[in-house]
């Protein structure tokens, strides 16, 4: 299958909310194809980018893809406020994760001209940051085991944001350190701080700001870019709650419902 058959296939999935019994053509050997992919799926999905989520490539891949972060399309409809208990939706048949994740939003236009970015001329590109949830989610249940770049081709594995409370005083990157707590259904499942991912969470803002600016989407003013999971990638079914504790920062709860229902 061509590249625009394969997006049309995750989208047509994505609408209607059917799960894909395994890859729809050919995977992509590297990312740059991957992300033409996401770019077709983009201009087929019908709603605006208010984001990017950011996730991990698993080291081994690292030499052979060039990168260790894949970005993923945040939409507008999927944006959800933390308020009380937050429903989402999830593929039935699919994949679909929560993941604890700090969320920063860009104060600024970024120069479209700037595709190199160091650390703390990416951190200077920031406005606020607040506690969030990626909910990850695919039609595609193997995503994850297929690899980076099928990540990457649907839509980088999101299915949405829950954003939570602006944090005080982030400014000295003391949520870094937070350790988090993830629980679904009363067990917990996961702990775990911003500096187990490599480089740390300003370390995916600066892969996205590099990564959109390449592709010619650079960030705008209002930009939320979510940073990787710092609990682990934990999957959630249809009719489960998660809860993820940030210490001092707050608490975010939520539930999965079947997409559609």
């Amino acid at each position: 299958m061509s590249t625009a058959s394969i997006a049309e296939a995750f989208v047509a999935a994505r609408r209607t909310g059917t799960a894909l019994p395994g890859y729809p053509g050919n995977i992509p050997e590297g990312l740059a194809a991957a992300y033409n992919c996401q770019e077709v799926a983009i201009s087929r999905w019908d709603d605006d980018i208010v984001g990017w989520k950011v996730g991990g490539v698993p080291k081994p891949s690292w030499d052979k893809l060039g990168a260790t972060r894949v970005v993923g399309p945040i939409f507008r409809r999927a944006l959800r406020p933390a308020t009380g208990l937050v429903e989402f939706p999830v593929f039935v048949g699919g994949f679909a994760a929560v993941e604890a994740e700090f969320a920063f939003v860009i104060e600024k236009d970024v120069p479209a001209h700037q595709m190199e970015w160091s650390i703390d001329q990416a951190f200077a590109m920031v406005g606020g940051v607040h506690i969030s949830i990626e909910t990850a989610g695919s039609p595609l249940a193997t995503i994850n085991d297929l690899g980076s770049t099928v990540v990457a081709s649907d839509f980088g594995n999101n299915f949405g944001l829950i954003l939570g409370p602006a944090l005080a005083h982030w400014q000295d990157r003391a949520f870094e350190k937070q350790i988090c707590r993830t629980v679904i259904d009363g067990r917990e499942v996961g702990t775990g701080a911003a500096t187990s991912l490599f480089g740390g969470a300003v370390e995916s803002l600066r892969c996205a700001l590099e990564t959109c600016a390449r592709r010619g989407r650079p960030l705008k003013a209002g930009s939320l870019i979510a940073s990787g999971a710092v609990t682990g990638v934990h999957d959630i079914k249809a009719g489960q709650s998660a809860r993820v504790e940030f210490g001092d920062y707050g608490t975010i709860d939520c539930r999965a419902v079947p997409y559609g229902a």
